[in-house]
């Protein structure tokens, strides 16, 4: 235990020498809002930005020669502001699927607010834990479940916690987390710890955390997350090393997972592609995958968007497998209804 700690804070003090030596010029994946930059505010600013996300399609299963169509998530987006330095997000599952456990939040993804103050803001609320990997970053609707990894399958990462965040420099951030466990199932007082660098670059961007997941009271595993982006003009390529074990002399070879995801954009469309690797020993005190053995996922798509003014709707096609026997194609429809903006367009006719 308390070589991890040694081990965390030597990754923090290289965070902060990363952070303090380079200039950044691109998006990072967690910034700060603009919003508590403001001194006033028009009303407008205050009406929150409402939308509905869908996702359905046809999922051919080869394997078992079986196809079915089917809805993968229907997703209410509400964010906004309460003043210039409160902000709050929401996103809720309206068709759910109910577990034996229901605390009335179940199908809540995240509920936030933040309160931001200078270079600083704290969130607290319902919030992914945070885990240092582009795939796991992901938004729900955007992921394509059988050719991702393990890992990201079986997580338990929507949890009630808080954290803080420090903006050093523009587009980057470095973030710790306190909240409940991915293993605190219903009432079970188990706690994680999290501590993330976040930052991007005109050519690459950072996902780093090292984390301490409790299994058992005063029993952790200890987890290093390396997510990598790497642009070069419209080609994207997602490089990741995640690694978790309870002793830390097995940190490297006793559960991980790492993968590359390779994409190219263009006006009306990405092409994309992922293949991993990853390995689970024998007899390990806690389970975040399968119980052991050597897991290798892939897969390749295409998305098309057909409107000229926005990405609301997109078609999909991806063929995914695995070898433990998946072999499955999914063709499919994603839309967006933009509540906020048909409300203002409606107004804004009738204003005329």
């Amino acid at each position: 235990m308390r070589r991890f700690f040694v081990f965390l804070g030597v990754v923090l003090a290289t965070i902060g020498s990363v952070v303090r030596a380079q200039e950044v010029d691109s998006m990072a994946p967690l910034q700060k809002s603009s919003w508590g930059d403001a001194k006033t505010a028009d009303i407008a600013e205050y009406i929150p930005d409402i939308s509905v996300d869908m996702r359905g399609g046809y999922v051919q299963d080869f394997a078992q020669n079986t196809g079915r169509f089917c809805g993968d998530g229907l997703y209410l987006n509400v964010d906004g502001k309460i003043s210039n330095s409160f902000s709050y997000s929401w996103n809720q599952s309206i068709a759910p699927s109910y577990g034996e456990f229901n605390s009335g939040f179940a199908e809540t993804n995240w509920l936030l607010l933040t309160y931001e103050i200078g270079d600083f803001a704290i969130t607290a609320g319902k919030d992914a834990l945070m885990v240092g990997s582009f795939e796991y970053n992901a938004n729900t609707i955007d992921s394509y479940f059988d050719m991702n990894s393990m890992f990201y399958n079986m997580f338990d990462c929507w949890q009630f916690g808080v954290s803080g965040a420090w903006y050093p420099a523009e587009e980057q951030a470095v973030i710790l987390q306190v909240s409940n466990s991915p293993f605190a199932y219903g009432e079970s007082g188990l706690f994680s710890y999290s501590a993330a660098w976040q930052g991007a670059w005109d050519f690459y961007e950072s996902y780093w955390t090292a984390n301490l997941w409790e299994f058992e009271q005063g029993k952790y595993t200890k987890a290093l997350n390396l997510g990598n982006r790497f642009h070069i003009g419209d080609f994207t390529m997602d490089l990741e090393y995640m690694t978790r074990t309870h002793e830390m002399k097995g940190i490297f070879n006793d559960d991980f997972t790492v993968l590359a995801a390779p994409s190219y954009e263009w006006t009306w469309g990405r092409a994309f592609a992922k293949y991993g690797f990853e390995h689970v020993a024998e007899n390990l005190p806690y389970e975040l995958a399968y119980d052991s053995g050597n897991y290798i996922f892939y897969g390749a798509g295409l998305e098309m968007f057909p409107l000229k003014e926005n990405k609301n709707v997109r078609i999909h096609a991806a063929w995914m497998g695995n070898n433990i026997g998946l072999n499955t194609l999914d063709i499919g429809l994603t839309w967006k209804m933009d509540v906020t903006g048909a409300l203002k367009k409606l107004f804004g006719k009738s204003a005329n």
